[in-house]
């Protein structure tokens, strides 16, 4: 996986992504970080995310950026067993 070590609280939120993109099948680059119903992605781990580059917040949203995107497709490959 890539370089950057993410704490558990930062990796929750591509846990999140990936679940969402193994369950539709789709490519997942937006993530809902606050549904307004008690559902929300934890501050620190959005902060450390965005700060490593690898998160866009816009709002209760959040957008993977490029590296995200990257760091979720490993995360993916390493579940699948591809990696």
């Amino acid at each position: 996986m890539a370089d950057t070590n993410l704490s558990d609280k930062a990796l929750s939120i591509l846990a999140f992504a990936a679940y969402h993109a193994l369950a539709s099948g789709e490519k997942v680059r937006d993530v809902v970080l606050d549904d307004g119903k008690g559902h929300k992605a934890d501050a620190g781990g959005v902060e450390e995310m965005t700060a490593a580059g690898l998160l866009e917040v816009e709002g209760a949203r959040g957008r993977l950026t490029e590296a995200g995107e990257r760091r979720l497709e490993e995360a993916l490959q390493a579940l699948r067993g591809d990696a």
